[in-house]
């Protein structure tokens, strides 16, 4: 196999390894000797689970588990980061190495479960399921799913069917690094994020703590600019201010002066004020007395038209015209032939006197 040809593979080929070549027979002339010339070269077997992790693929995505619109941000500081891997890979010194590093601060939760072989997606389902009890307690912000390279055989747990619907269902987001950087899995697809090693994995789970303590320091230095600012602003007012107190006697002359030029501005402005009003008293005791004698005219005139309109209703008018007034013994007015009776005292009330009468019944 020649080197063009070599550069293509995406694995690197074993002693004892089972392999799929094409290629051409070919003669090596100077020695007589009789060559397969390799083209291209893949692990037996491997088309068929090819083809099988397509067809679930496809299916999986036209279901939605694919979606990016449900997936979730990894948080900037998780509580807790729940992980999952094999106890003996060497992804889990790599994970933990570089989370003790990035974030030691921020505990770490182990759910061992087996990465290869027919019992791992199981395994990798109960640890998980272990593992969203916590993030629903509030225990755990997000969960690291990781597994070491290998071959398409070596990652075929991670394509199980039941292993992408658990991940889908994560309380929390889910970081999946599963084999190298060229490596894809249904899992990389379900998980939240994608990382493309294990150690990838750690470092989208936690941000570094150097990060955090360079913010802080950026903070504390804009802090500090702002308090200098803020003194040098406030020392110099106080310059200002001390400027202006050295100089007592100069203020104290400004203000005597304003003070004298609103003192002349108010005396003028009182003697204006009193001479109009001097002038104005002669027309207003004019029009005074005008409107009393207008008023006391129109008094005498309404008093006059009182006086005939009460003379007119007086009745002694009506009893010098040959009328009289009845009342009975308790001074009731008599005003009709019904409210007399035979022998009652009547009193009639005449122009120049009263009457004692008694009713007789007509004849």
């Amino acid at each position: 196999m020649f080197r063009r040809a070599a550069s293509l593979m995406d694995f690197q080929p074993r002693d004892g390894e089972m392999v799929e070549v094409t290629g051409r027979l070919g003669v090596y002339e100077p020695r007589g000797d009789l060559q397969l010339i390799v083209e291209s070269m893949t692990r037996a077997g491997q088309g068929a689970l090819f083809e099988q992790f397509l067809r679930l693929k496809a299916r999986l995505e036209a279901e939605g588990l694919f979606d990016t619109a449900r997936k979730r941000a990894v948080p900037a500081l998780p509580r807790g980061i729940g992980l999952v891997t094999s106890p003996g890979a060497a992804a889990l010194h790599d994970v933990v190495t570089a989370l003790a590093r990035r974030a030691p601060h921020v505990p770490v939760v182990f759910a061992p479960a087996a990465v290869q072989g027919g019992q791992a997606p199981a395994e990798l389902v109960r640890a998980l399921a272990a593992l969203y009890r916590l993030a629903e307690a509030g225990t755990l912000d997000v969960i690291v799913l990781v597994r070491g390279g290998g071959s398409i055989e070596d990652l075929w747990a991670f394509n199980d069917e039941q292993l992408a619907r658990t991940i889908v269902r994560s309380p929390v987001p889910l970081v999946c690094g599963v084999g190298h950087e060229t490596d894809f899995t249904i899992a990389d697809f379900c998980a939240d994020v994608r990382a493309p090693t294990p150690t990838a994995a750690a470092e989208l789970a936690a941000r570094a703590r150097g990060d955090w303590l360079d913010g802080i320091e950026r903070c504390e230095e804009r802090l500090q600019d702002a308090l200098r600012r803020r003194l040098d602003v406030g020392a110099q007012r106080l310059d200002v201010a001390a400027s202006r107190l050295g100089r007592p006697l100069a203020r104290m002359g400004d203000q005597h002066m304003r003070l004298g030029r609103a003192a002349h501005r108010l005396r003028y402005a009182v003697l204006g004020r009193l001479e109009r009003a001097s002038a104005r008293i002669p027309l207003l005791e004019g029009q005074l007395k005008r409107a009393v004698q207008a008023r006391s005219e129109r008094a005498v005139q309404v008093l006059e038209r009182s006086r005939l309109r009460l003379e007119l209703l007086d009745p002694r008018l009506v009893l010098q015209r040959g009328y009289a007034l009845l009342t009975d013994e308790v001074g009731k007015a008599i005003t009709s032939v019904h409210q007399t009776r035979a022998g009652q005292a009547l009193r009639a009330t005449l122009a120049d006197g009263e009457v004692a009468l008694t009713v007789t019944p007509p004849p």
